[in-house]
């Protein structure tokens, strides 16, 4: 069996579980969060603890992953998930206006992203944006979204990129 889905998951205070056949619903401070259950795998909620069992031998790493979705949701409907981008490059600015954000990336033309919803998008100053949420697997996309308007090119590394993300560079052409 998977090492992952023999971890039980112990929801915190304050966030309710109910299962209902084939569908998870998790309630949280943030909002709520709904799942629908693989059917090789059984979960079991007694108290305020979620054990996850496969049905089969070969649905152990479909436990796995259930136990990590709804882990996830748990901790999303609790504190939420950010996603941190950096503007690199003159002139590269990120504005939000209403449900849409405004990115000027150097080309002739400003682009402007429609935000999802249940996506909260900040711009605490002109060349960072803060994608929050409480669906890992949203925030994630939208950041990639994003990230993908102009990927960081690998000469002088402008472009957009996520806070932690480290950019190789390469040497330029020699005479």
């Amino acid at each position: 069996m998977s090492r992952i889905a023999k971890k039980p998951i112990i929801f915190p205070t304050g966030v309710e579980v109910s299962l209902t056949n084939l569908t998870l619903l998790v309630k949280g401070k943030k909002g709520q969060l709904e799942q629908s259950i693989h059917t090789d795998v059984e979960i079991n909620l007694t108290d305020n603890v979620l054990t996850f069992v496969p049905q089969t031998k070969n649905s152990a790493a479909m436990a796995g992953t259930m136990r990590a979705i709804v882990n996830n949701m748990v901790e999303g409907v609790n504190s939420g998930f950010e996603k941190k981008l950096n503007l690199v490059g003159v002139g590269y600015r990120a504005q939000v206006e209403g449900k849409n954000l405004n990115l000027t990336l150097g080309f002739s033309h400003p682009i402007t992203f429609a935000i999802p919803d249940g996506i909260n998008i900040e711009t605490p100053i002109q060349t960072e944006i803060l994608v929050k949420g409480m669906d890992k697997q949203q925030v994630g996309q939208v950041a990639a979204n994003i990230r993908a308007f102009r990927p960081p090119e690998p000469y002088k590394g402008k472009g957009v990129k996520y806070a932690d993300e480290i950019i190789i560079r390469k040497e330029a052409k020699k005479k």
